[in-house]
């Protein structure tokens, strides 16, 4: 059951949580004005067994691994409301030095994404997603504060802190809906290609980023071709300081049974992992030389209210003491330049980096 309480309680209650190791997640829909605190009222930690299941699922990239969910009986909910104007933030280019570009790591990934080439052409693999992770310090900064900033810089994303003892601290503002179901209907969307946001009226966009995300189009349509969808053009869609590519799709479900279906045909899509498949995460497994853990994932509502709202989990941190490990990473194709792929990670890096300092 809700209890309305001020946000202000909310980020006091999540720093007290995070003191005393107790499990809960916070979070705000895209565009809605509530936020959301749901603890749980034990520290074990619970496996979802099945999409029937009510709570908060918290997945990992890789699907053969198991994901988490915060039963709702479990849990101990309240909401509150908030106005994106409370702390009147605004979003200034992060400072080089902020940036932290490391030369070794921008080799490391050019090395990366020229090997991702070579697959792609060799093994006629249409996209692999390659990403690389970025640690650094973030002083005594409270996370409530990281939360309380994302929520109002980021009005168009899905922002979460997420904490277990078993499984740490992440937070993030995605722009991807994996998922969103209601009744018997259901929403998802294909979303690639990136380009900075520099306030133009009129988008153009590349060949390499037009071919990216119908990639991604053209896998879920194909996937979920007996749903009876409901297919849009493409749009460019805003996230913050950038721009992506966006097609939105409809469907009907003629059963609650198929919710796992669905789940399993879309997860990982190719705007997180690549085409076919299989193959790029293959590829991925053997070559990011890191584990994603649950970068790339997926994270939302299930079966609350009789709706279930689940994000991919991009545009994401996770915190371990005093330093914030950042995850970013971008669609790869036959026609990517290296260094442009480089750059385009140290971009989406700045979403989070801008409410670190």
């Amino acid at each position: 059951m809700n209890n309305q309480i001020v946000f202000r309680s909310i980020l006091d209650k999540i720093d007290q949580l995070l003191e005393s190791g107790t499990p809960f997640v916070s979070y705000r829909k895209p565009l809605d004005n509530s936020v959301t605190l749901m603890i749980q009222q034990n520290n074990l930690l619970y496996s979802l067994k099945n999409y029937k299941q009510k709570g908060f699922v918290f997945a990992p990239f890789d699907d053969q691994e198991k994901a988490i969910l915060f039963p709702l009986e479990k849990c101990k909910i309240s909401s509150a409301s908030i106005s994106y104007l409370q702390n009147n933030l605004t979003i200034e280019k992060t400072e080089n030095k902020i940036l932290n570009l490391d030369k070794k790591a921008k080799k490391s990934h050019v090395k990366l994404v020229n090997k991702g080439i070579g697959f792609l052409k060799k093994e006629k693999v249409r996209k692999v997603v390659l990403s690389r992770k970025e640690t650094i310090p973030i002083g005594q900064i409270l996370k409530s504060e990281i939360f309380d900033r994302l929520i109002q810089c980021y009005p168009q994303a899905f922002v979460s802190i997420y904490f277990h003892p078993k499984v740490g601290l992440w937070i993030g503002a995605t722009p991807e809906t994996l998922i969103s179901i209601k009744e018997n209907g259901f929403k998802t969307m294909a979303l690639a290609g990136s380009q900075n946001n520099e306030g133009k009226e009129k988008v153009k966009w590349g060949e390499k980023e037009i071919e990216e995300q119908q990639i991604v189009t053209d896998f879920i349509v194909k996937q979920l071709k007996d749903f009876n969808l409901e297919v849009s053009k493409p749009f460019t869609k805003k996230a913050g300081n950038l721009l992506h590519i966006c097609t939105e799709i409809n469907g009907k479900l003629s059963s609650n049974d198929q919710i796992e279906i669905l789940i399993r045909k879309l997860h990982p899509t190719p705007a997180v992992c690549g085409f076919p498949k299989e193959k790029a995460k293959l590829f991925i497994l053997k070559n990011e030389n890191y584990k994603r853990l649950f970068y790339a994932g997926f994270l939302g509502e299930l079966n609350i209210k009789n709706e279930s709202d689940l994000y991919v989990n991009l545009r994401c941190m996770q915190i371990v003491g005093q330093n914030s490990s950042l995850y970013i990473g971008g669609g790869i194709t036959k026609d990517s330049d290296p260094e442009n792929e480089w750059e385009e990670t140290v971009s989406k890096s700045e979403v989070m980096k801008r409410v670190l300092f």
